[in-house]
């Protein structure tokens, strides 16, 4: 019997896949210290991680019984996204921008200004293939009535290497700091804004600097949100009679808040069909169906953040909203890990969002399996309200209700297969089954069952196997043509047809499974063996030819070697054969239930009955009539109903 284990190993290994985020564990004084350490240890900012308390810290008091803080962390969903997105990008064909970014060509530039009494030069360097600095250009702008010295060499080797971003003194003015440019803080009522407005300088006043704004600004009153790279910028370029924005108030963050991330597809219009390899959709694999195994994280709650509060510029404290939390989204069949956060599946099923529910149902019901359902494919019970059509597949690791008919479809189920209707293979059809098998009929089907197989009206001209019993108790309970085997019994009205046009083998009181099993390992032993004579004839003439030659050519002696291997492997597998033949030779003698006939009816001529592998072919009609093994021959007796108080069956299929 072919069960599902093999869509739970792959299920597995997704949950493996889906387990493999990556996270640090850190520790610091304060929790702020620990979320930076572990931004470096990721390769990210602050803002981009979500963590977990594992101990909590304690500041102590006058510095003791101090205790460090200990939590975990990792990025946050959008970020992971956005990093796959970007991977995603550098691999398929987006190098040439990435490239365009890093390599954008940008001109050198210079800025000279007057700080004190001191000529300043700064230079920043070209990019790609941008332009340099022209020294004789700085010369000629610092070419001045108030400019008393230059170091040229010095600002030529400025223009070649740059400054480093920093203010250097490369000569001397005559100042006159009547001249000096002038400027003024102007701080918002709010206190969440201030701006500089600087008055030019006139001949030989100085212009204004970084330290002069900055310390203008603490002058005033200013403890946070002074931006460098404002003041940096307004020094480098100055802006006239212009107020413009030096210093800004730390605004407060709110905390987001708490979230679902599913670990599933919640929006069915983004499943698609399966695309193969080779490009082609297969829309027989639907992939509606999202299965589940017990244990498996389905989704996890991310935490609602704490707001971070801000600062106006004078240092008073702006409130910041804590994230809302959430409740979790629990269903049927689901549970909570010991994190409190994480939803895992319950049982092995479907996954589902109902009315933002998050379910695992065991059982899927549909109206029938075709086109629009593809083929299924579940880890569960499945439920069928109408038919199975032509050449589409149902695989459940529980039962199968089918209340329609069955096409030339797959069936395959670790439970039991109920079908209201009948079973009609045309010779394509095929029923695996791990438990019992009811129906109405079956034709032209092959049919393996573990159990037993109760049908209310035929089997016709089908391959049938079942590990315990095959029941047929309606009306017409006919077996026409075919092959049937069972390990116990066969039960029926009538076997054979009345002209004898089909053959018809029925076969009890052996193991179906072990005697199949065995037929393949003859015939593959037999294979083996004539392909073993084989290799000996050609072993032999290379073996006479290097006794001759003495030596062989290169190709032969390479061939030789493989047959000897070969015929190494041969031996190896035919002792593996026989150890597996003996087994199950000894098993099929040590049967205790040696399998009876049962047939209330007629057994038509032409019917072939095997017991126990003995053989009695019936040459002239029989009826109510019950064949049994006895002394090393299928004897007949008369018809007794036999009683099965051990076979229970859903409504409609009885045995009695």
């Amino acid at each position: 019997m072919v069960t599902l284990d093999t869509i739970r190993t792959d299920m597995a290994e997704l949950l493996k896949l889906e387990q493999s985020v990556q996270s640090v564990e850190v520790r610091a004084d304060t929790l702020e210290e620990a979320l930076a350490d572990a931004a470096v240890q990721l390769g990210t900012k602050v803002a981009n991680l979500e963590y977990e308390v594992r101990e909590k810290g304690f500041e102590g008091f006058l510095g003791l019984a101090k205790k460090p803080w200990t939590i975990v962390v990792y990025q946050n969903a959008e970020t992971v996204a956005k990093i796959a997105k970007e991977k995603e990008i550098s691999l398929f064909g987006n190098e040439e921008l990435a490239e365009e970014e890093i390599h954008t060509d940008k001109d050198g530039e210079y800025f000279i200004h007057r700080f004190g009494s001191e000529l300043h030069l700064k230079i920043n360097p070209p990019v790609g293939k941008g332009k340099p600095v022209d020294a004789d250009e700085i010369l000629t702008d610092l070419k001045r009535p108030d400019t008393k010295d230059l170091d040229e060499k010095q600002i030529r080797h400025f223009a070649e290497t740059g400054t480093g971003g920093v203010y250097e003194v490369i000569g001397t003015y005559t100042h006159e700091p009547a001249n000096d440019a002038l400027f003024v803080i102007d701080i918002s009522s709010d206190e969440m804004k201030a701006t500089c407005t600087i008055n030019a300088p006139s001949l030989g006043g100085a212009d204004i600097s970084h330290e002069m704004i900055e310390r203008a600004l603490k002058t005033q009153g200013v403890v946070a949100g002074i931006s460098d790279e404002k003041i940096e910028a307004l020094v480098d370029r100055p802006v006239y009679n212009v107020p413009v924005v030096v210093a800004e108030a730390v605004q407060p963050i709110d905390g987001r808040d708490a979230y679902i991330a599913y670990n599933f597809e919640t929006d069915r219009s983004k499943i698609r069909a399966k695309e193969a390899a080779n490009g082609q959709v297969n829309f027989k694999e639907l992939n509606l169906i999202q299965n589940v195994v017990q244990g498996q994280p389905l989704a996890q709650k991310m935490l609602a953040e704490r707001g971070r509060s801000g600062k106006t510029l004078f240092g008073r404290y702006l409130e910041a909203k804590n994230g809302k939390d959430i409740n979790l989204p629990l269903g049927k069949n689901v549970t909570v890990d010991s994190d409190g956060r994480t939803i895992l599946a319950a049982m092995d099923g479907q996954v589902l969002l109902i009315n933002d529910k998050i379910n695992v149902e065991p059982i899927m019901e549909v109206d029938g399996v075709n086109i629009k359902t593809g083929n299924i494919t579940f880890l569960g019970t499945v439920v069928v309200n109408g038919n199975v059509e032509d050449g589409f597949d149902i695989k459940a690791s529980g039962n199968i209700e089918v209340n329609g008919a069955v096409g030339a479809s797959h069936l395959e189920s670790d439970g039991d297969i109920i079908v209201s209707q009948g079973i009609v293979g045309r010779d394509e059809g095929e029923i695996l089954c791990g438990g019992s098998l009811w129906a109405k009929f079956i034709q032209n089907t092959k049919v393996t069952v573990q159990e037993n197989i109760i049908v209310n009206d035929s089997i016709m001209n089908s391959e049938v196997s079942a590990q315990r019993r095959i029941i047929l108790q309606g009306k017409r309970a006919q077996i026409t043509g075919g092959h049937l085997f069972a390990t116990e019994t066969v039960l029926a009205k009538n076997i054979g047809s009345a002209g004898g046009g089909t053959e018809t083998v029925i076969e009890v009181g052996v193991d179906p499974k072990a005697k199949h099993r065995l037929a393949e390992l003859l015939e593959m032993q037999g294979n083996n063996l004539k392909e073993l004579e084989e290799l000996e004839l050609n072993l032999q003439t290379l073996e006479n030819q290097k006794k001759i030659r003495k030596n062989l050519p290169k190709d032969k002696e390479e061939n030789l070697k493989k047959l000897v291997i070969r015929k190494a492997e041969i031996k190896k597998e035919n002792e593996e054969f026989n150890t597996e033949i003996t087994s199950i030779q000894a098993h099929l003698r040590e049967l205790k239930n040696i399998g009876k006939v049962y047939a209330s009816g007629t057994v038509y001529t032409g019917v072939k009955i095997y017991v126990r592998d003995e053989k009695d072919e019936v040459r002239a009609d029989v009826k109510s009539v019950t064949f049994y093994y006895e002394e090393g021959f299928v004897r007949r007796g008369k018809y007794v109903q036999p009683e099965f108080d051990d076979i229970k069956g859903p409504d409609g299929y009885s045995t009695n």
